[in-house]
């Protein structure tokens, strides 16, 4: 089995960070490494991370200064200055607490995986901030792939493993990217714009925890659509699929003939009026999982917000 390299952006975690280290410790796969990047935190969460290294073996832990400018770019710094040497790579939250097998799991998965370039997620069991469970994050309706990325994030990086030719291909596009804006989105666009293999494992794989103050949350079901409508028409997805696009296109030369024609649609419908607009994005061929968020897209899309 494959070595780990596992990649956690810290900042003011001391609340909930020991959970989450303690939870890496019981991994039934031990041969990882943990990568910690700090973006200057005011409280505990780097005398935390400095106890558990001491009680770990020589250079399994190493601490990073982050950059101080967000997670996305936390977490970009991290992956520039990995030492791959063809390990499996994985993202850590510094607030959820893994199950003791879900390394071994996702290794596994790609291991099974006959193509070299595969991502792994799993569900998550969404709780409140005592770790009490709420309930179940989305199962997806239909294939992960491009089309699907390109509007919609359904490999949440709390979860994400990838084989080395994934973690080789991040660290090698990143430093062709611009602006993104979340890292999980963009490695989940470029993996399988390139012709790489999403696994999202249906059973899951570790506390995902809710407490106001996460960078990310996860809501879901109908309550939903008029947030998600709202940020439609504030432009808020627009501007985060030029971001995308932008940071695809500065890697269009690792993704699939057919792939790079698909963005070429995508790309021409965000700037295109309703006419063409419809016609390329038919022509791109995205699509959302959940009738919900398709019903949203679409409705934006007719009233100018996309």
């Amino acid at each position: 089995m494959k070595p780990i390299l596992i990649l956690m952006a810290t900042r003011n975690g001391g609340r909930f960070i020991s959970d989450q280290l303690e939870s890496i410790a019981r991994q039934s796969h031990a041969d990882w490494q943990l990568w910690i990047s700090d973006d200057a935190s005011t409280d505990a969460t780097l005398e935390i991370v400095g106890t558990f290294a001491a009680r770990r073996p020589q250079g399994q832990i190493k601490v990073l200064r982050g950059p101080g400018i967000g997670a996305t770019e936390n977490f970009r710094s991290l992956l520039r200055r990995a030492d791959l040497a063809g390990r499996c790579l994985a993202f850590c939250d510094q607030d959820d607490v893994w199950d003791a097998d879900h390394l071994a799991r996702g290794l596994q998965a790609l291991t099974d995986e006959p193509n070299p370039l595969a991502v792994y997620g799993c569900r998550m069991r969404v709780c409140d901030a005592a770790l009490q469970e709420l309930h179940l994050s989305p199962r997806p309706a239909r294939p992960l792939g491009f089309r699907n990325a390109l509007v919609q994030n359904m490999l949440s990086g709390n979860t994400m493993l990838m084989t080395p030719a994934a973690a080789q291909l991040l660290q090698e596009a990143e430093a062709e990217a611009g602006s993104i804006p979340i890292h999980d989105w963009w490695a989940y666009q470029l993996v399988t714009g390139a012709g790489g293999t999403a696994i999202l494992d249906e059973q899951p794989g570790l506390l995902y925890r809710q407490h106001g103050a996460n960078v990310i949350g996860l809501k879901r079901g109908i309550r939903t659509v008029p947030g998600r409508l709202a940020r439609h028409l504030r432009g808020k997805h627009r501007e985060w699929a030029l971001q995308n696009s932008a940071a695809l296109a500065a890697s269009s030369a690792r993704l699939t003939p057919e792939n790079r024609e698909r963005l070429r649609a995508f790309t021409e419908a965000l700037s295109a009026p309703l006419p063409g607009k419809l016609a390329s994005l038919r022509r791109s061929g995205v699509y959302y999982q959940s009738p919900q968020a398709r019903a949203a897209f679409w409705l934006s899309v007719a009233i100018g917000g996309f």
